[in-house]
């Protein structure tokens, strides 16, 4: 007779990030001498609109452009090799940055982007968004062009005057950022 146990109950994650996950370099997917080097900066927001200190945020993209790297070391960084790959921490009142290059369209033309993974305090698993960048074309995008233009702003970067990308990520909240939903 074969018994069938329950499931181990979720559990919601502790301020264990900042020592197990970030890793040396981890922001830097470029050099900052890079002549294409980009910084990436935000916040991170719970639903009451207060910092998260111990999120952790991954991002993967394409190259400037828009080829998306088949090369190994996104955690081993060796310092030349663009991987596509980065993971940084917030820091202890929810900001985080990386220095990248703007993803490019490549051959086939979609929309750039930069696929987000998070983890947060209080969450059972991560939750997966986008960054768009400020000028791309909404009507070119199937998600984008989905969404309607509330929403649609949570997963556009804005360009600062020195020319980085500001995006914050909300939780929760009226201007909760959108989330995927791999199931």
């Amino acid at each position: 007779m074969t018994q069938k146990l329950p499931a181990t109950p979720g559990q919601t994650i502790g301020p264990f990030f900042g020592f197990s996950l970030p890793y040396e370099g981890g922001e830097d997917l470029v050099n900052r001498t890079h002549p294409a080097a980009l910084r990436l900066h935000g916040t991170v927001f719970d639903g009451a609109g207060e910092p998260i200190p111990d999120a952790v945020i991954e991002i993967w993209q394409a190259d400037e452009h828009g080829v998306i790297s088949q090369s190994p070391g996104s955690i081993n960084r060796d310092g030349y090799t663009f991987t596509g790959f980065g993971r940084a921490a917030a820091d202890a009142v929810g900001n985080y940055q990386f220095t990248t290059v703007e993803p490019g369209a490549g051959d086939g033309g979609a929309v750039p982007f930069f696929a987000v993974a998070f983890f947060c305090r209080g969450l059972l698993g991560k939750l997966h968004t986008r960054i768009y960048l400020p000028e791309c074309d909404v009507e070119s995008d199937p998600f984008l062009s989905s969404l309607d233009s509330h929403r649609r702003a949570s997963v556009i970067a804005s360009r600062e005057p020195d020319g980085s990308l500001l995006f914050n990520l909300r939780v929760q909240g009226d201007e909760e950022t959108v989330f995927l939903d791999f199931d």
